[in-house]
């Protein structure tokens, strides 16, 4: 694996393409979404807030015994909560982006498009955090030690910005994997909820791509050691910030009364969940055996969390597709 001048070349058009897609292709957190628009409008009792099938939670026989009122108030509830998740690791990554790109030296190609990418992080945070001011619900988000952390962890993507972006991947790929689905199911929900979720699909498709790039053409500069600490390191990375986006934290559990069997169906004991679980990380799968990262102590170690199986044969081949 080494860079020549012609993928270097190539490199820096992609960058350039995203970043062009990012000024004639992009979102306002309040101008772009009808917040104010009466069909919008946050209701208590609203059963467009009832979970679709498509979420995990809301496949369970648990939630679909409740009674109406409380599947709409779980409902509201898990929302907010994951808004509030993706809100938090998009701070963190916005932090890092900066810490990242302070770094970078006049004429780096990288330093536009990271740029680009954080503005419309910034108007992420905006329309998460919105929405879950007006559902009103006082929600934790992450897990206390991910909150406790998130100051900390943009300080090493200056010093190590290929783990950074594989973190980048590893909060990005799990819910880009989540919302596509809920979208491509169609199912009734709450129109702000998506909306949100089309526009965040639409730039995260250019935030993910800019972290596969990068990496890619990163990964030849390093060296043997990296490469061997890098492909230990990116299945736990991928596994920990999974759950930390995904999974409900205890005291979000404990505040719904999520049954602690139900906790273990979902989040990944049953063969459905399982199989989610290793889906969202296919994309990721092929990136690492494009990198050299797999070998024969990594793949133990993507099998003994889970994460493993068939790389994908190209980025965002749906799950449908692979199987």
């Amino acid at each position: 694996m080494t860079i020549t001048s012609d993928t270097r070349s190539e490199y820096e058009q992609t960058l350039r393409t995203l970043s062009e897609a990012s000024v004639h292709q992009h979102f306002d957190a309040f101008l772009d979404i009808p917040w104010d628009d009466p069909h919008y409008a946050i209701v208590a009792d609203d059963p467009r807030w009832v979970l679709p099938a498509a979420d995990p939670l809301g496949n369970t026989d648990w939630y679909r015994s409740l009674p109406l009122d409380r599947q709409i108030a779980v409902g509201m509830y898990r929302q907010a909560n994951i808004l509030k998740v993706g809100l938090q690791f998009e701070q963190v990554l916005i932090a890092g982006i900066m810490n990242y790109a302070l770094r970078l030296p006049n004429g780096s190609p990288e330093f536009r498009y990271s740029t680009h990418e954080a503005t419309e992080e910034c108007h992420h945070t905006q329309m998460f955090q919105e929405l879950v001011n007006r559902i009103g619900v006082a929600v934790p988000g992450g897990p206390k030690w991910f909150r406790k952390a998130g100051p900390l962890l943009p300080l090493f993507a200056g010093p190590l910005p290929f783990g950074f972006f594989v973190g980048v991947l590893a909060g990005e790929e799990p819910i880009d994997h989540a919302q596509k689905s809920i979208l491509r199911a169609g199912e009734s929900q709450h129109p702000l909820m998506t909306r949100i979720m089309q526009i965040h699909v639409a730039e995260e498709a250019r935030h993910i791509g800019f972290a596969h790039q990068y990496l890619e053409h990163r990964a030849p500069k390093l060296s043997r050691r990296q490469r061997f600490a890098m492909s230990i390191a990116t299945p736990i990375i991928m596994r920990v910030l999974c759950d930390v986006i995904m999974k409900p934290s205890k005291q979000v559990q404990r505040e719904l009364g999520i049954p602690r069997e139900v906790v273990r169906e979902v989040w990944w004991d049953n063969d459905a969940s399982a199989k989610t679980l290793r889906d969202m990380f296919g994309d990721v799968r092929k990136l690492s055996e494009d990198m050299g990262l797999m070998n024969r102590v990594s793949k133990r170690l993507w099998t003994s969390l889970r994460i493993d199986g068939r790389p994908s044969r190209f980025r965002s081949e749906p799950a449908s597709a692979a199987a």
